[in-house]
């Protein structure tokens, strides 16, 4: 039923039970899951109005990222589910949007809520906004 998975990660605890539900459901189904994490650019870009910052919160970005992808691989490779990972910066909902028109995602797993910052407050969670955006069908995980 299912051949392209996508699992956008934070490396909070709701994505790791991402994680584990796509790596579950891949192995059942011969699937491959895509691992992908998103570099707020509008973190960035807040952080390169502070001036001298800004290239230590990028760093600090990247390692996050590599972090989160690291602990998804590993979940993978344990369970010998084929997998790739990827790295893109932009706003969120919007390019795992673009991911799963990209990759013809079958299905998107995701955390029901990840790392919060002041923006998402008051505009709305990236979930919610992937779940009301994306053609693809959505599974939600809580850890």
């Amino acid at each position: 039923m299912y051949h392209d998975i996508l699992v956008p990660t934070d490396g909070s605890d709701s994505s790791t039970a991402a994680v584990d539900e796509a790596v579950a459901i891949a192995d059942g189904e011969g699937a491959t899951v895509h691992f992908l994490h998103v570099i707020d650019e509008g973190t960035e870009m807040s952080a390169g109005a502070s001036g001298m910052i800004a290239p230590q919160v990028t760093e600090t970005l990247e390692e996050e990222a590599e972090s989160a992808l690291d602990d998804a691989e590993r979940r993978a490779e344990n369970a010998g589910v084929t997998h790739d990972r990827t790295i893109r910066e932009g706003d969120p909902h919007e390019v795992i949007a673009a991911y799963c028109d990209d990759a013809d995602v079958d299905l998107v797993v995701m955390g029901a809520s990840g790392r919060s910052r002041l923006k998402e407050h008051l505009l709305g969670s990236t979930t919610d906004r992937v779940v009301r955006t994306v053609e693809t069908s959505v599974l939600l995980a809580r850890p």
